[in-house]
């Protein structure tokens, strides 16, 4: 089975990846690049999150009530066209998501994206905003439309990223900039601490 990185990436070819290049004012190839070390930042942290039974929660509750919609009709072009119109409330608010995703770390995920793609941090900011949504969409796709899930669960959906999460590790570049956002305490471990930090912000209290 391919690795939701690869499946979104392939839906992302074409039209949205024009789109996205327009907005940035990069060359397609430079987009395309950004958005491939971009995805696996976003979804690796979403799966650490998702790691701990109430992350997971969380997280599916606010696929349920923000994005499962998504499953009925509006597909990634779509959600890609409400965020760069600047319309469509929390479901495509990819500030507001960054902020859950990523805790006090946003700044942090930004640059390092910046560091490792070349973009300015301005860039790499604006496009972890565009990707953000389009991230949550997707996933609420996976697990309402039947796509491969018998039974949408917090855990299934826990199940699901933390082998995202396991695959994009063992890429040494993914995996290596996905473990300097997410080390709160500058450590180099990933310890309780940094889990409750992230995981206590995750899309937290039903406030979005």
């Amino acid at each position: 089975m391919s690795s939701l990185t690869d499946d979104l990436l392939r839906q992302l070819q074409g039209q949205p990846l024009e789109q996205m290049s327009s907005q940035l004012g990069l060359s397609q190839s430079q987009t395309a690049g950004a958005v491939s070390a971009a995805l696996p930042l976003l979804l690796g942290a979403l799966g650490r999150n998702a790691s701990q039974p109430q992350g997971a929660e969380a997280l599916f509750g606010a696929l349920q009530r923000d994005h499962a919609g998504a499953a009925g009709g509006l597909d990634i072009g779509s959600v890609l066209g409400a965020v760069l119109g600047g319309g469509g409330g929390r479901q495509t608010d990819g500030a507001g998501i960054l902020g859950h995703i990523f805790g006090g770390r946003q700044e942090t995920a930004a640059q390092g994206l910046g560091q490792a793609t070349g973009l300015g941090g301005g860039q790499a900011n604006t496009l972890l905003k565009i990707l953000a949504p389009i991230v949550l969409s997707y996933l609420a796709q996976r697990m309402f439309s039947g796509g491969g899930q018998a039974v949408a669960s917090p855990q299934a959906l826990g199940d699901v990223l933390g082998q995202e999460h396991q695959r994009i590790q063992q890429d040494s570049s993914a995996g290596g900039l996905l473990g300097s956002v997410l080390d709160q305490d500058g450590d180099g471990q990933l310890g309780l601490g940094d889990l409750l930090k992230i995981g206590g912000g995750l899309l937290g209290g039903g406030n979005r």
